[in-house]
């Protein structure tokens, strides 16, 4: 489905990011890997096939480098599609989140995002053509407690994204919202379930494959489709 385009996914050395890596390489993309660790992303790189690019996409001189090295690697263009799935969650009362733990959250779901966003965009729009899913979450759309970072960076996940939408329309860019609930991941190692009594269980939530295939199904659908916020829960 997705022969001879070419895809990069962020935060793809694990958990959703690393799904839709290799649900990508599978349907024929080529498929460029990004996120911070080295050695666990060459390692998903060699696994699902594709090109590992460590980068951190919080930050604005990393980005640009990335964006160069992709754009080189990429014959000088812009990738078909943009996958935004670096992420970062924690749990803890709004009166005990320390600043810079809240800093660090917004900083990876929300400006990772937009300086991804704005660093490979002008080259779609140029083209006149390519996809943007960014991963948003149930948090996004719905308060839960402890969830004052995660939630402050989803809910401005859903504005960038409402906005991107309405200055895209007609350009021949898509952008696509993609907000599943809870997905089991490694991100729940670290869970204090004691503290938090009212998480699903992890049997009870969504596999990440699931997510990567929501992901893949936005993508391949015909140019004049366009998804625009897809809700994923559990059925």
């Amino acid at each position: 489905m997705l022969q001879g385009r070419t895809a990069l996914v962020t935060g793809a050395s694990r958990g959703i990011g690393l799904e839709i890596a290799r649900r990508f390489r599978e349907a024929g993309a080529r498929v460029y890997l990004v996120a911070r660790g080295e050695d666990a992303l060459r390692a998903a790189a060699a696994e699902v096939g594709g090109v590992p690019f460590p980068a951190d996409v919080t930050d604005p001189q990393a980005v640009a480098l990335l964006a160069g090295a992709v754009v080189q690697a990429n014959g000088g263009a812009a990738p078909d599609i943009l996958v935004n799935a670096a992420g970062r969650f924690v749990l803890a009362p709004v009166a005990e989140t320390e600043v810079d733990v809240f800093d660090d959250v917004v900083s990876a779901n929300l400006r990772g995002p937009f300086l991804m966003i704005r660093a490979f965009l002008p080259g779609m729009l140029a083209r006149g053509s390519g996809d943007i899913v960014t991963l948003g979450s149930v948090a996004g759309r719905q308060a839960f407690p402890h969830n004052g970072a995660y939630a402050a960076s989803k809910f401005g996940v859903r504005g960038l994204h409402a906005v991107l939408d309405l200055e895209l329309r007609g350009s021949g860019v898509r952008a696509t919202l993609v907000e599943p609930s809870a997905t089991d991941t490694s991100i729940w190692d670290t869970v204090d379930y004691a503290r938090n009594p009212g998480l699903p269980s992890r049997e009870a939530m969504l596999s990440a494959a699931a997510v990567a295939d929501t992901v893949l199904y936005a993508v391949t659908r015909p140019p004049e489709v366009a998804l625009r916020i897809l809700a994923v829960e559990r059925a």
